[in-house]
């Protein structure tokens, strides 16, 4: 998949916000972080729950399920019991739209 998807309007976007979008079939959760957006998977790779309403903190999102610590810029797993890193997705915004692509096939 090759196309920018638009997920939501940059401005108004709150810092330390999020919104889950559904990227051609994956869900994904975007976050504004230090000005910045980032975009991952929304999905714990210990067991695959949902990690969007997880605990941020600075840089680091907590899975509400089982606690497993992530980097939310690069997706790196800091803590278990998840062993795996979450999938980041590019990010950009275009025309005021945020938008994100999934260019793991490029």
């Amino acid at each position: 998949m090759n196309d920018w998807i638009d997920i939501a309007p940059a401005d108004g976007f709150p810092e330390g916000g999020h919104v889950v979008a559904d990227l051609d079939g994956i869900p994904v959760a975007v976050f504004k972080l230090g000005g910045e957006f980032y975009a991952i998977e929304d999905a714990c790779t210990h067991d695959g729950a949902e990690i969007a309403s997880g605990r941020l903190d600075g840089g680091e999102i907590t899975c509400p399920r089982h606690g497993a610590r992530f980097c939310l810029k690069t997706g790196k797993v800091l803590a278990p019991p998840a062993y795996e890193d979450l999938t980041c997705f590019p990010v950009r915004v275009e025309g005021g739209m945020i938008q994100v692509r999934d260019a793991r096939w490029d």
